[in-house]
């Protein structure tokens, strides 16, 4: 699934791939605003089938925080 994040991260908003890592933030690190978490979480649902809720994109700190979620809910 982290993979597949990184995947997204690079392709859709144009992140270098050697920059990402499980641990790396997605907004300290990445440099992501809250506009481009929000595109990440409509790419993951579309791409995953999935909702994700409001009370859940606050707790996506880490790129693996996203692949933890997705892995538990997509799979």
């Amino acid at each position: 699934m982290y993979e597949k994040i990184k995947e997204l991260l690079v392709e859709e908003l144009s992140i270098k791939a050697e920059d990402i890592t499980p641990e790396s933030e997605l907004v300290s690190d990445l440099g992501i605003n809250s506009l481009e978490l929000a595109d990440l979480v409509l790419l993951c649902e579309e791409k995953f089938d999935i909702e994700i809720g409001d009370d859940v994109i606050h707790k996506f700190i880490t790129v693996g925080d996203v692949a933890d979620y997705l892995s538990e809910v997509a799979e």
